[in-house]
């Protein structure tokens, strides 16, 4: 689950980590209010900047900085409203404008073939990390944290010391232990800090003095939806506007359910099962167009959600169900589908494979109702491949 900068940013000052104070505006008016406040603090520029779940916010338009609060509210009608690759900007973060001297990048990521978490770092900071990772691999410095210990102060210091923060690799290796804190306390999969930068500050309105302090600038957070049950109050940070209506809908019938490319539906129960089916498909020349996993006993509207899921993408040309009758009913799956079927908005020939559980009587079922139906995975996958070709020949 993605969430907003500013929420991303609240767990990191949970946690401890350097964060330059901000404040969210879903209005012009309350855009004017947040800047006249911080301005008020002492800032003489203010940034705004969307809150959208997308990259390339400043290349689109939407970040910009005003140096007064009329300026401010001028912005964010520019702004506000505004898409950004197809997602309308409803809210947008108000915050002093930095002082930059210097932007570093740093990260830690679930590394999921080492089954521990990843520390990634690089002096080229504010810029696209898999641009640095292609064009110059050697600039990034990698890590791994120990699964049981952590990110360890040795490893933090020689983190800190390859990103070159100079007087601030104290602040750095601090900042490096925090992030790996934040991944442990949220089950996250993803926190990233672009730019972490070393800002120049007043050291006080009454001084013409200034100070260098290391900040986390920008922050993006993934969570584990799976680990959700044990966060309960993080579910409040999931942005509904953003995601996806196949995803919502799925996530709300309790489908496990990821969109594909292919053009051959599958509708399966069990994560394992589905995983097969989907290799199936491929080894009989075709792409599958999704992995839903219904779970074991899917009542009938959990079939019918997943049939509009299904359905809903319009490149599937052929859907194939493969149902293993355990907990399941074969004989009320095979109901289930044939009055799925009654309902469909789209005429999509359908493959039916189930085994297990009263599975002769669903075969009877479907065969009288005149389904397509297959005695093995093989046959099955290789019945909706051409199926598929037929539909687009």
């Amino acid at each position: 689950m993605k969430i907003q900068e500013a929420d991303a940013k609240s767990l990191l000052l949970a946690q401890g980590l350097p964060v330059p104070a901000w404040e969210v505006a879903r209005t012009t008016v309350e855009v004017r209010a947040a800047a006249e406040r911080t301005m008020a603090a002492g800032a003489t520029q203010v940034v705004i900047k969307a809150q959208v779940l997308v990259g390339g916010r400043g290349k689109a338009g939407g970040v910009k900085l005003a140096a007064s609060a009329d300026e401010a509210e001028a912005v964010a009608s520019t702004i506000l409203g505004m898409e950004i690759k197809g997602i309308r900007v409803r809210k947008v973060l108000v915050a002093a404008a930095a002082d930059i001297v210097k932007e570093y990048y740093l990260s830690a990521v679930l590394d999921r073939s080492a089954r521990r978490i990843l520390l990634m770092g690089s002096a080229d900071g504010g810029v696209e990390i898999e641009q640095v990772a292609v064009e110059t691999p050697e600039a990034i410095t990698r890590l791994h944290a120990d699964p049981y210990l952590g990110l360890l102060d040795h490893q933090a210091r020689r983190l800190a010391f390859a990103l070159e923060l100079g007087g601030h690799w104290k602040a750095g290796a601090a900042i490096a232990k925090g992030l790996v804190r934040t991944m442990l306390a949220y089950d996250a999969d993803l926190v990233e800090i672009n730019p972490l930068a070393v800002v120049r500050e007043q050291d006080g309105a009454a001084t013409s003095g200034s100070r260098e302090r290391l900040v986390c600038l920008d922050a993006k957070v993934t969570l584990d939806d799976s680990a959700l049950v044990r966060h309960p109050d993080l579910e409040a940070l999931r942005d509904s506007d953003e995601e996806d209506p196949a995803d919502r809908e799925a996530r709300e019938a309790g489908i496990s359910f990821i969109k594909l490319d292919g053009t051959i539906g599958c509708m399966v129960n069990g994560a394992g099962l589905a995983m097969t089916t989907m290799d199936l498909v491929k080894r009989a020349g075709g792409d599958p167009a999704n992995f839903l996993d219904l779970g074991g006993g899917a009542r009938a509207d959990k079939r019918a959600a997943a049939m509009r899921l299904i359905l809903a993408d319009p490149k599937v040309e052929a859907i194939l169900v493969n149902i293993f009758g355990g907990i399941t009913r074969g004989d009320e799956v095979a109901h289930g589908l044939i009055e799925a079927r009654s309902r469909q908005t789209r005429d999509v020939p359908m493959i039916v494979r189930i085994v297990g559980t009263n599975a002769e009587e669903a075969g009877r079922l479907l065969r009288e109702a005149s389904f397509e139906t297959a005695a093995s995975l093989d046959e099955a996958a290789t019945k909706a491949v051409a199926a598929a070709r037929g539909a687009t020949a």
